[in-house]
């Protein structure tokens, strides 16, 4: 490998990260708000399964994904065991505890009263429950910072279910892994420092958002 077939490397790797935290917010916001609002007893079960999810060993989640997009697995049909969509789906089931346990807790964190006095004023309980997000906001914003974080340093699963074939499925954290291997350490760490950079700057510009959308 050389600085040529960094590039290829640095856009998967975007685009699979970005792709998962996508998906995890739009999966993780929404169960999380319920479980943050929520007065039914049984949620403390519900709770206690998230905080799990967000311990879950990462090869695990890798097997268990390539069994079901095995040949001979139920989700073989689709083809998607070495290829980016399972990669994606892969870091998007990594993902979601994390969003929803730090959304939940944001949620449950706003004062009960501030539902009740916007629904006085008229508000529907849908938007009311926009207006306890919007004073959650902060930790929406760090649920998203903290799926960008495990999404761009995950390795084991994606290398599981994608098979880090170069020109194809092959990503940042996975080529780290391989330059080690063959001793390009010099190279690895150049790739590992490109890790870095990429992660600073999407976390930097998720700062920036949580900014102007507070301010």
């Amino acid at each position: 490998m050389d600085i040529a077939d960094l590039w290829p490397i640095v856009g998967l790797s975007l685009q699979v990260a970005l792709c998962a935290v996508l998906l995890s917010v739009l999966v993780a916001v929404p169960l999380g708000t319920w479980l943050g609002l929520s007065t039914w007893r049984q949620s403390t079960w519900v709770r206690a399964i998230v905080y799990t999810g967000m311990a879950l060993p990462p090869v695990v989640v890798g097997l268990a994904i390539y069994l079901l997009l095995s040949a001979n697995g139920p989700l073989g049909p689709l083809g998607w065991l070495f290829t980016p969509k399972a990669m994606i789906l892969a870091q998007t089931i990594l993902g979601i505890p994390f969003v929803t346990g730090i959304t939940m807790t944001a949620v449950a964190a706003v004062p009960e009263d501030l539902q009740f006095q916007v629904r006085a004023l008229g508000a529907s309980p849908i938007q009311a429950r926009f207006a306890v997000l919007r004073e959650a906001r902060g930790g929406l914003f760090l649920a998203v910072a903290t799926a960008l974080g495990r999404s761009m340093s995950e390795v084991g699963a994606v290398w599981m279910v994608g098979g880090n074939i170069e020109g194809h499925t092959r990503v940042l954290t996975t080529a780290v892994v391989l330059e080690t291997g063959k001793g390009n350490f010099a190279f690895a760490l150049v790739l590992g420092g490109v890790l870095l950079i990429a992660a600073w700057v999407l976390n930097l510009a998720v700062l920036r958002w949580q900014d102007r959308a507070i301010s």
